[in-house]
């Protein structure tokens, strides 16, 4: 279990629509404190020079004595937890982009704590921002607001390894709906039937579209490895380009089993809050949003690796 205790500066506890997921929250003080060490840098200043992100991360970590790195990697390294939602109060004087770039600054920070954050291909950087807007002409399901992003993981189709990631909500404007899917791996009822299936360990190819900026192939299986005895997995449905009959009728049958899972959790994020998942034993996904020829939502992600 994670102990709730010798916490300075934050607090936790499980999340009332699910117990493996954890509702941390900041307090104000320490954001207060936080913003004023930080003041003096901008998201410019963290994208030219990388190690002003270790140095925010030890300013927010200095604040809370250093407890909060160690909690959240006890937390999102703990197969029975895993994911944690990150909040904070707002400072109402934080308001349009100051807020977002406060909030980079932030996620950043909680990042660095945890690991080292990939180079997204999508934008060139160590984050990735992107907009859900009524209507997409793009050339994946991310942006998509009128339709259920399906229960995945990432970095399917990179060679990267994918420990984590980071997903904030940094705006929100005429929105209804599009709230965060998590299914954890040990709750999907049909995991069993799928992790024998000799297709199972298979080697499955991975490409993805011009958008992501990715110009190879990968191929790994879909359960990649085990911790223990445990299972993990990589799997997304819409990059997966299977080579046979047994391939192709293997990962349409998961993909249906994996929607249809009643233990799917259905969260919703205010602006700023973050969602920090162990990537190899969670699922994640989208609702659909509610049609609004105004709807906008902005996204930040990170996704990296565990360094200690």
């Amino acid at each position: 279990m994670i102990s709730h205790t010798n916490n300075i500066g934050f607090s936790f506890l499980s999340h009332k629509g699910s117990p493996r997921l954890q509702l941390l929250t900041i307090d104000n003080e320490v954001i207060d404190k936080f913003i004023k060490c930080i003041d003096h840098l901008d998201v410019q200043s963290i994208e030219y020079k990388p190690f002003l992100r270790f140095y925010i991360a030890n300013c927010l970590n200095e604040l809370t004595k250093n407890t909060l790195g160690l909690c959240l990697l006890d937390i999102l390294k703990n197969r029975q937890t895993g994911a944690v939602l990150l909040q904070y109060e707002n400072d109402k004087n934080l308001v349009g982009e100051q807020f977002i770039d406060f909030n980079i600054l932030l996620s950043t920070a909680i990042s660095h704590l945890i690991g080292l954050p990939n180079l997204d291909s999508m934008s060139g950087k160590f984050y990735a921002r992107f907009s859900v807007k009524n209507e997409d002409n793009s050339d994946s399901y991310l942006r998509q607001a009128h339709r259920r992003m399906e229960l995945h993981n990432d970095g399917t189709y990179v060679k990267e390894k994918t420990d984590w990631v980071i997903m904030q909500k940094i705006l929100e404007l005429n929105v209804e709906g599009g709230g965060s899917l998590l299914l954890h791996l040990d709750d999907w009822d049909e995991l069993e039937k799928f992790h024998s299936h000799p297709v199972a360990k298979e080697d499955i190819q991975w490409g993805s579209p011009s958008s992501k900026n990715i110009s190879y192939k990968t191929t790994h299986p879909i359960f990649i490895e085990e911790e223990g005895e445990e299972p993990i997995m990589s799997f997304i449905d819409q990059f997966a380009e299977p080579t046979n009959m047994n391939q192709g009728l293997y990962l349409y049958e998961l993909g249906e089993s994996l929607e249809k899972d009643s233990n799917t959790y259905n969260i919703k994020l205010s602006e700023g809050s973050m969602l920090i998942i162990n990537n190899y034993f969670w699922l994640h996904g989208r609702d659909m949003f509610f049609a609004n020829k105004d709807l906008h939502r902005e996204l930040l992600r990170q996704r990296g690796v565990f360094i200690q």
